[in-house]
């Protein structure tokens, strides 16, 4: 089977695509920093947003911690996987297979990534009580989420060099 033949089956070898153009940095063994930092952002995007929308349904129906840290992470989650999902079904994957890669590339990311900022948001003192319009109730998640991305960052650097995590997702764009 030719080259380009492989490449237009849905699926197919991923020393196919890395004979692409334009993919240097996605190779397994050699990604670059800035691959890993970009499939991070990504991931760290849908995080931010599902993570923000539960804190804030939390706090508005007056919930305790717990039940909003759960709901933030649970949200954040669903956002995170929802990015790579909307991304691959428009690739046109089925249903059934775009949830397979989205929950092979970004599971283990979003877990490091809810880990480390909800442990900072853990630590910070009064972090966990401040209100929605407090100073400290935003810097200690945003903060929370620069520390999650630069630990996060080499992780998936790791796993993309591996052909694991967001290195998945590239055999279908």
């Amino acid at each position: 089977m030719n080259r380009s033949a492989r490449h237009t089956s849905t699926a197919h070898d991923h020393a196919a695509h890395q004979a692409h153009t334009g993919h240097a940095g996605h190779q397994m063994g050699s990604v670059t920093w800035g691959a890993a930092a970009k499939a991070t952002l990504h991931c760290l995007t849908g995080c931010a947003i599902g993570e923000i929308l539960g804190m804030v349904i939390g706090t508005a129906l007056m919930w305790g911690n717990v039940a909003t840290m759960v709901l933030a992470i649970a949200l954040a989650f669903v956002f995170g996987y929802s990015f790579t999902l909307f991304a691959v079904r428009k690739a046109g994957l089925d249903f059934k297979t775009a949830l397979k890669v989205a929950l092979a590339a970004d599971t283990v990311s979003i877990a490091v990534m809810e880990l480390v900022d909800n442990g900072i948001i853990a630590l910070v003192p009064g972090a966990m009580d401040a209100h929605l319009a407090d100073t400290l109730f935003w810097t200690s998640l945003l903060g929370g989420f620069v520390i999650a991305f630069l630990l996060t960052t080499p992780v998936n650097k790791w796993m993309i060099g591996r052909g694991k995590g967001h290195a998945v997702v590239h055999a279908y764009h």
